[in-house]
């Protein structure tokens, strides 16, 4: 006999799983935020910006149903823009003149 799938079993638990890479993407910009605000504000923001890069790149290879709340558009505009942004912001914050 097989087990129901876990959505069955535990729907809780299932959508917190579901969410895992959104979570991630946010954790490394709340590491990235509390750098711009001790004053690291150059390497700050190039977290953040890896970190919208690495979002674009988990929505392009996860499926549907793992990507959870990081899927809000069509999976080509979602990487366009989340992955646009991202290297927009890298690359502007590695173009800036230093201190």
């Amino acid at each position: 006999m097989t087990r129901p799938p876990l959505y069955t079993r535990r729907p809780f638990l299932a959508g917190l799983l579901r969410q895992l890479p959104l979570f991630a993407v946010l954790v490394v910009v709340a590491v990235g935020l509390a750098m711009v605000a001790l004053e690291h504000w150059r390497r700050g923001l190039l977290v953040v910006g890896l970190a919208l890069v690495g979002a674009a790149l988990l929505r392009l290879v996860l499926p549907l149903r793992r990507v959870g709340f990081l899927a809000v558009r069509s999976r080509p505009v979602d990487v366009v823009l989340v992955g646009g942004a991202g290297v927009a912001l890298t690359v502007l914050v590695l173009t800036v003149p230093g201190d």
